[in-house]
């Protein structure tokens, strides 16, 4: 198996887990921009030859690490981002109720984007 690389698109609003020249998975995420700066992921996907290995894991844990290299704060709607920061709280700063709410408002007004 070749090794993982992860790659931020923000243009593209991906974070994508590369193998070789193959996208093997990716989160869709925006960035929020107030009340605060914040990443906020909306899907993750690890196509299906590749799930069971830790990509997904693996692309949660670096968006947190690019929040915190950024100072930011990570909102997460996607539900497998939101699982994976209950499990990894010394990683993953839980967002304010302020926040979260900001975030899914901007989803409702953004229709179509993911």
């Amino acid at each position: 198996m070749s090794e993982t690389e992860i790659r931020d698109d923000r243009a593209a609003g991906r974070l994508e887990a590369v193998q070789g020249d193959e996208v093997v998975g990716h989160i869709a995420y925006f960035v929020l921009d107030a009340p605060s700066p914040a990443l906020v992921p909306v899907h993750t996907i690890v196509e299906p030859a590749h799930e069971g290995k830790g990509i997904a894991g693996s692309l949660a844990r670096e968006l947190y690490t690019i929040a915190g290299r950024e100072g930011v704060a990570v909102a997460p709607l996607c539900p497998y981002v939101v699982k994976w920061a209950e499990r990894h709280p010394e990683e993953a700063p839980a967002a304010s109720p302020e926040l979260l709410g900001a975030a899914r408002q901007w989803l409702v007004a953004h229709p179509g984007r993911f």
